[in-house]
């Protein structure tokens, strides 16, 4: 299965409770942290919700 990359690039400082709970579920929650996980909708799906705090690498 195909990889990809998050790296969080933004704080969740002042951010709804929902973003910040993602993040954390993505295994993030500190700038320029970076997790791999496999490429699957649901991956993708938690991404889309915070795409302004991230940046994915395929």
């Amino acid at each position: 299965m195909a990889k990809i990359k998050v790296k969080q690039i933004a704080s969740t400082i002042d951010r709804p409770k929902n973003q910040k709970l993602v993040i954390k579920a993505l295994g993030l929650g500190k700038i320029s942290k970076v997790r791999e996980h496999n490429d699957t909708p649901q991956i993708r799906g938690m991404i889309n919700k915070v795409k302004h705090l991230v940046k994915v690498t395929e």
